[in-house]
């Protein structure tokens, strides 16, 4: 790791402040429309991306939420109509949470706002320079979940 100068990490600490607020925000605006709460929303989002239906303890890991706190997220996503709680086919024991979608489609032209905002500032990038933000975006999401989320 090289000696990085102060003024280096408090630029780069000032745009990583004010791409999460810009985050927060967003997402706080999309999960009021979609009558939940940021964290119900957010926990809806990563039920959506995982490959199949989830244990609440896997969404506890995934989230870096208590089990309780997340018994509540599926108690609230489950009365709103985003999630349904099912048996496991293969252990009767286990409940899943499988996400039914619904109505989550007609919440779509935010996140396709942010989709065409992302589209607008990789178009300033030529391949090399892509790998690199990739490269950056990959190490510092597994470094962060790794050190902040999954401590």
């Amino acid at each position: 790791m090289f000696n990085m100068e102060p003024e280096v990490l408090e630029r780069f600490t000032w745009y990583m402040r004010e791409q999460s607020a810009l985050t927060v925000m967003f997402h706080a605006r999309v999960a009021e429309q979609m009558g939940l709460s940021a964290t119900d929303e957010k926990c809806l989002d990563l039920a959506m991306r995982a490959d199949g239906p989830l244990t609440a303890g896997r969404i506890a890991d995934l989230s870096g939420l208590s089990t309780g706190a997340v018994t509540g997220v599926i108690d609230r996503l489950e009365r709103a109509g985003y999630v349904r709680r099912v048996r496991d086919p293969h252990d009767r024991r286990k409940v899943l949470v499988e996400v039914t979608v619904g109505d989550v489609d007609k919440f779509g032209e935010p996140f396709e706002k942010a989709r065409d905002s992302l589209v607008e500032v990789l178009g300033h990038f030529d391949e090399d320079e892509l790998q690199v933000i990739e490269r950056y975006l990959k190490l510092q999401t597994e470094t962060f979940r790794k050190r902040v989320i999954d401590t």
